[in-house]
């Protein structure tokens, strides 16, 4: 399965009892769809996917296919630190009809190199449906190395991987050994570092799993597709256009000031679950101005 395109990292928006809002949930989803995005993730890291019970999970996960209809493809987060849970999950998912998972590399574990590959071979043997791995190391423990990601690439059932390392040349790494054995159309990859995502796609990722397009959905899919058609000039534009507001939007940790933005913007998301809480209220000032200055409130 070809990954290419703006994807975007969904919250999971809350009513005051904290229970998942069905409505809101759906609302987004239809306001992502009509800004252009070419798919959406559902219980992944931004739609606190740590804090969902399983039945939520798989709720949320429910409600996306349900929705989205097929306009747009449909990813579902299913990473676990077990591997027998993430195939458990990703199994749901496949029933439930999405068109791919997103699988986060198993955190606080630490696997060795080749306990990845062996993760996430087991999950793509048992599991039919195309898995996006996900390499996050700020969050997890364990940084997917280059060989590692070629490896990957051999794996029948892994098409793309979500990168979130922060290193450009990390990705030029990546797509220089993919290229050097043939297998760059073997293995998509997406930013998952919304700031460096122009970048990124410069040196060869296809495009992006965004948090900031739940708020900006529009400049982002511009800027993805413009340089998609080789036009870095209006890309560059774009680029710096939203940079103050994705920096303000990852000022704490992410979902936080994401869901706040949606709250100032009458976006359906409410209350954060804990252990995360509201923002600070100088972080919160800096927030507020980013998203006037790009007339999002």
């Amino acid at each position: 399965m070809k990954f290419e395109g703006t994807y975007v990292a969904m919250v999971t928006p809350f009513d005051k009892d904290q229970n998942i809002d069905e409505e809101g949930f759906r609302s987004n989803i239809n306001y992502l769809i009509d800004q252009g995005v070419d798919g959406l993730v559902g219980a992944g890291t931004t739609g606190e996917s740590a804090t969902l019970t399983h039945d939520e999970h798989q709720k949320v996960i429910e409600i996306l296919v349900d929705e989205v209809d097929g306009r747009v493809q449909t990813v579902a987060g299913t990473g676990s630190n077990s591997t027998s849970e993430a195939i458990s999950l990703t199994k749901f998912s496949a029933d439930a009809g999405v068109d791919a998972a997103l699988l986060i590399t198993p955190y606080y574990n630490k696997p060795q190199q080749h306990a990845l590959v062996n993760h996430y071979s087991t999950v793509a043997g048992a599991c039919d449906i195309p898995i996006i791995a996900y390499n996050v190391p700020s969050r997890t423990g364990s940084d997917i190395a280059v060989e590692t990601a070629v490896e990957l690439a051999k794996i029948e059932g892994v098409d793309a991987l979500k990168e979130a390392s922060g290193s450009v040349d990390k990705v030029s790494d990546i797509y220089r050994a993919l290229c050097r054995e043939g297998l760059e159309d073997d293995l998509d990859i997406l930013s998952g570092e919304d700031s460096l995502t122009l970048p990124l796609m410069a040196v060869g990722a296809t495009g992006v799993i965004s948090a900031s397009a739940n708020i900006d959905a529009k400049r982002m899919v511009l800027m993805v597709n413009s340089v998609l058609n080789d036009d870095y000039t209006r890309a560059f534009e774009l680029h710096y256009e939203m940079l103050d507001v994705i920096r303000a939007l990852f000022i704490e940790s992410n979902p936080v000031p994401v869901k706040t933005a949606m709250n100032l913007m009458g976006l359906p998301s409410g209350p954060l679950r804990q252990p995360l809480c509201e923002m600070l209220d100088d972080d919160l000032e800096i927030l507020k101005k980013a998203l006037k200055e790009s007339d999002l409130i």
